[in-house]
């Protein structure tokens, strides 16, 4: 290729007299004469001091430049916003979490754009920043490789963050003292790196690589590790030889890498999270994807992961022995992965895994086929009068498959939260918290405090939860959020009163609330949606234009609904 066609996007900024003061202004920044003729490759770091997920990141941004630097571009680092998920749960804050998808895909799209950036490295640490890297991606469709700032390290005694909420449903309950609390505060936050289970961080992590939009591992590595440097240096240096190759997102983000991204979810056991994410990310690249299609995978995917958050091993310790691709090998060796998907190397996924060595005999992390934790998937897509756009269960088996109980209405989180720490909910309850969906909240909050607490109070296989709203990837018992349509539109889960029977069967795919039809239309006909406290800002904006959480909660129509 001609040094220009290396130059696509910022030839048109700083070739020729007429762009000497963008040339002016980019020697302030560090440019010498030589950088001007290399391709710019724009390093989208989401360093933050918000969380410990993103607070090592602007230290692998460097990385990923010098690799970009030492392949013949120029990199050029750029900061975006996160918020944390682990801080915000329970509170009003939590509100702008799915929200910051939206603005983080945005910024990475304006500033690249703006800039005339001809690559992109995008790295992420946290639940939502990490698939805004891929909107933005896909929006933009230059060449681009995706980073995962890497996992936590274990805390003492193999804590996590889960292990803090469950332990304040362990206090209220009396099972552990005010000092046993603070020490698990104390211990379970040992530095940076994401949360450490097979939550929605590591979840997204590995879906992205099986997109095949992260270099080989990226999503195993711990986040302070010699590794995860290099992975970040080669990131850089793979988005240099992307562009030589003319190879660009879309010609990656295809039905078949969305196909494997679910699958490999599916046997990780990851986060409900995933169904929201993947579906908002397939519509960026204009390739339909629907609630559906997780069913449909599904039921030929086994879980084979014991990964917390409702098995037994951290991330950390699926890195010890190998991280995911061997799993991916055994996958794609028994036909449940697409082996001809393009990847970031330039290479296919089976081009990719061909010398990938099995996992270390003995290892009981990754199961065998023959001896699933499930035979088909933890991610049960539900439907009936309660959800007939569909709701999302995160049902392992571990739980049982059919809960019938009896309804507990709370129009918040907080509410219920508290409820469940006063020792309201008893076994047979089902906690409905509505008015919490994408419009409701508005923002789709995450009820990780109040999952934590049931499991802390002894009460997972005992006690359901449903809600409009959505799961930490940490949430485990038996639990459905994402229940379309949500309250705030006057869907049933609107309709439900205290004392109702529900009942949630993950085999026939049903959620029902058992009142006859007739009752439901006298209820629906008395509804009225309830007040709004958000007037202004992000919030309201972001109510305005967001779709159903069954649609992945985006705010940009894809064309081929148009």
């Amino acid at each position: 290729m001609q040094d220009k066609d290396l130059r696509r996007y910022s030839s048109v900024v700083v070739d020729g007299d007429e762009q000497a003061s963008s040339r002016a202004m980019l020697r302030a920044v560090g440019f010498t004469d030589a950088d001007f003729k290399r391709p710019q490759i724009g390093i989208a770091s989401t360093w933050a001091m918000t969380t410990p997920c993103n607070m090592h990141i602007n230290d692998l941004a460097t990385e990923a430049a010098a690799g970009a630097d030492e392949a013949g571009g120029k990199g050029v680092v750029f900061n975006t916003m996160t918020i944390s998920d682990g801080i915000s749960m329970g509170t009003p804050g939590m509100r702008y979490s799915l929200v910051s998808r939206e603005i983080i895909a945005d910024s990475i799209e304006s500033v690249t754009a703006g800039e005339g950036f001809d690559g992109l490295v995008a790295i992420g640490g946290c639940d939502k920043n990490m698939p805004a890297c891929v909107m933005a991606m896909a929006r933009l469709n230059r060449p681009a490789v995706f980073v995962y700032g890497g996992t936590i390290k274990p805390g003492a005694n193999r804590r996590d963050i889960v292990s803090v909420f469950e332990a304040v449903g362990a206090k209220s309950s009396g099972a552990i003292s005010d000092d046993e609390l603070l020490e698990v505060e104390q211990t379970a936050i040992p530095g940076p790196g994401a949360c450490g289970g097979m939550y929605t961080a590591n979840t997204m992590a590995s879906a992205i690589e099986a997109l095949g939009m992260s270099l080989a591992n990226s999503s195993a590595q711990e986040a302070v590790s010699q590794q995860k440097k290099d992975d970040c240096r080669r990131a850089g240096e793979a988005v240099v030889e992307l562009i030589r190759k003319d190879i660009k997102p879309l010609d990656i983000l295809t039905r078949k890498a969305f196909e494997n991204a679910i699958a490999v979810v599916i046997a990780l056991g990851g986060s409900t999270n995933a169904v929201l994410h993947l579906i908002a990310m397939a519509r960026e690249a204009n390739v339909p994807l629907t609630i559906d299609d997780f069913t449909e995978i599904g039921a030929r995917t086994p879980v084979l992961a014991d990964l917390k958050p409702s098995g037994k091993y951290l991330m950390s310790e699926l890195i010890e022995i190998g991280g995911i691709q061997p799993l991916m090998k055994r996958m794609l060796d028994h036909g449940l992965l697409h082996g001809d998907c393009l990847t970031v190397t330039g290479k296919t996924l089976a081009e990719n895994l061909s010398d990938v060595a099995d996992y270390p005999a003995g290892q009981d992390i990754v199961r065998d086929f023959d001896n699933p934790i499930k035979p088909d998937s933890h991610l049960s897509i539900l439907y009936g009068n309660l959800a007939p756009e569909g709701a999302v269960g995160k049902i392992t088996g571990k739980e049982g498959l059919r809960f019938q109980g009896t309804a507990r209405v709370f129009h918040s989180e907080e509410l219920a939260l508290q409820a469940i720490l006063d020792g309201e909910i008893e076994a047979g309850h089902v906690v409905v918290i509505r008015y919490e969906g994408p419009k409701g909240a508005p923002g789709m909050r995450e009820m990780l405090s109040p999952t934590g607490a049931i499991m802390g109070k002894g009460l997972g296989a005992d006690v359901a939860l449903i809600t409009d709203g959505r799961f930490s990837g940490g949430s485990h018992g038996f639990v459905i959020g994402h229940v379309t349509p949500e309250a705030a539109v006057g869907g049933p889960i609107a309709l439900v009163e205290n004392g109702d029977t529900i009942v949630i069967d993950a085999q026939s795919k049903e959620i029902s609330l058992k009142i006859s039809d007739e009752e439901l239309a006298a209820r629906r006909a008395a509804w009225r949606r309830p007040p709004s406290s958000v007037k202004t800002g992000a919030l309201a904006k972001y109510r305005n234009e967001v779709s159903s959480a069954s649609e992945g909660a985006v705010t940009i129509p894809p064309e081929w609904d148009a």
